[in-house]
């Protein structure tokens, strides 16, 4: 009883530090990871405790991640907000937008002081050989290859509309933003989707397609909050008012460059904004560290704690619950069908959907939704090698454990579940390696691990941070396949190890 007090006590004291801590979030690009980090700094300069969750994804999770309480602010844009959330037919005054977010329970307000449209964009060189101008001039040309992100394809005022307007019949391919420029760069593509603050737009000699129909509505940076964000922190959301109109086009521009094209850490950008808030002040770039600084940089070891959390929890959950519905699967004929089909399908799933869904349905982000979700992922091989090895043990075995006395749960504890055990574990191990690699998307949540490093390279075309995150989740995944081989060798029979062969 005792205990139980004391758990409990300790459960209510974790809760309410999580209540007082407020969650700021980010989308998966760079001048969002810069506003998340600027507006948690902010906050924290209160005394406030404040965390950021980076790139956690789409438009749709960070609204889902807002609305369950999961996070209390993050930044965004008027334009998004109208279209792509609210299915507005135009980008209304603030007030209006705010009667259309109340009914969420949210609100938008601290206009940042810019905006930052989408636009089409192309070489300047091969813009000029023919002869575009704007997006209307697109039209004339049907062979250009179109590199377009996965939002903006699917956003209501992306693609599907921007087409209509302008009556284009291109087929455009989904390409990562943080991908496009080098693509375009390599003439992979011509024609790509931007924003109008990147860095990149002119490093890389580009030409901003004139949007002759007017076609783009208004994007104008804002902070997205729960609407009780004020009454449950006032002085932190003082500190957050104090960035109205604080941030010009300019400015955004010079921290997008120090992030994307100095290497300069999005927190060190933030930082040397709140010291000096001027474009003009902001320090000079670091160079950059050699790769194995970045691989071994100090957040090593807690990337790797938190990667391990989260595929061998998820392991755990797979094993524990993926061998009985195997152990179903093989004694039920019926039910054969309905475990492998179901546990099939759950891997058709998309991850990012699957993360969104449980978001939505447990309220939070983080570890838990990301577990579950690979616990998920992992029940198929489990499963299907539990039923695949039962089913090749010859039946005279089982009836001869019978014929001694021994009970139907004795006989599959001692006769049938040793004779099935290289494939069960052969099933465990294919889970474990699959696991090491998905587990890099639950950074889209927040929930940290390799992927972390990964999702941040995208978002600044980084490829020694994107390798940072790649190889050591490779090598776990080596790691883990030896260390059952070695099992297998040091604790099987010979003649268990190649009963299947």
């Amino acid at each position: 009883m005792r205990a139980v007090v004391l758990l409990s006590a300790a459960l209510m004291t974790l809760a309410a530090a999580a209540s007082e801590t407020i969650t700021v979030g980010s989308k998966r690009f760079t001048e969002s990871y810069i506003l998340g980090e600027i507006a948690a700094q902010r906050i924290q300069a209160t005394g406030a405790s404040a965390v950021h969750r980076q790139g956690l994804g789409n438009t749709a999770i960070l609204f889902a991640a807002l609305k369950s309480g999961a996070i209390d602010v993050y930044p965004d844009y008027t334009g998004t907000l109208a279209f792509e959330l609210l299915g507005l037919k135009s980008v209304p005054a603030l007030t209006e937008l705010n009667a259309a977010l109340d009914a969420h329970g949210l609100a938008a307000g601290i206009p940042l002081g810019f905006g930052n449209s989408y636009a089409l964009a192309m070489s300047q060189t091969r813009a000029g050989e023919l002869g575009i101008a704007s997006i209307s001039d697109l039209k004339r040309q049907a062979s250009l290859r179109y590199g377009l992100s996965q939002e903006f394809l699917n956003r209501k005022d992306g693609w599907p509309a921007l087409s209509v307007a302008y009556v284009l019949s291109a087929q455009p391919i989904g390409l990562d933003h943080g991908l496009a420029y080098d693509a375009i760069k390599s003439a992979t593509v011509d024609v790509i989707d931007v924003y109008t603050t990147d860095a990149k737009l002119g490093r890389y000699g580009l030409k901003v397609l004139a949007d002759d129909r007017a076609f783009f509505p208004p994007y104008e940076a804002v902070l997205v909050y729960r609407k009780d964000l004020p009454q449950r922190h006032p002085a932190a959301f003082r500190a957050l008012q104090t960035l109205q109109r604080s941030v010009s086009g300019e400015a955004m521009i010079r921290m997008n460059a120090a992030a994307e094209l100095d290497g300069q850490p999005f927190a060190r950008v933030a930082a040397n904004f709140q010291a000096s808030g001027a474009p003009d002040a902001m320090a000079a770039p670091a160079a950059r560290p050699g790769w194995m600084a970045r691989l071994f940089a100090p957040d090593f070891w807690r990337l790797t704690a938190e990667h391990c959390v989260l595929v061998f929890g998820a392991l755990a959950l797979s094993v524990g619950v993926g061998v009985p519905l195997g152990i179903w699967a093989a004694r039920s004929r019926r039910a054969q069908p309905w475990i492998l089909g179901v546990t099939g399908v759950l891997q058709t799933i998309p991850a990012l959907a699957l993360l969104a869904f449980l978001i939505a349905a447990m309220g939070r982000i983080g570890i838990v939704p990301a577990v579950i979700a690979l616990f998920l992922y992992g029940l198929l091989p489990i499963v299907r090698n539990t039923e695949t090895g039962l089913a090749g043990i010859a039946a005279g075995l089982p009836k001869a454990g019978q014929a001694l006395g021994l009970r139907p749960g004795a006989v599959m504890r001692l006769i049938e579940l040793p004779l099935a055990l290289p494939s069960v574990l052969a099933g465990v191990k294919t889970s474990a390696v699959i696991n090491v690699g998905t587990a890099t998307i639950a950074a889209f949540i927040g929930a940290g691990g390799y992927g972390e490093r990964i999702v941040a390279g995208l978002a600044v075309n980084d490829h020694g941070m994107m390798l940072a995150g790649a190889v050591p989740a490779a090598a776990l995944a080596l790691l883990i396949q030896g260390a059952f081989e070695w099992a297998e060798r040091r604790f099987l029979s010979y003649g268990l190890r190649n009963r299947s062969q």
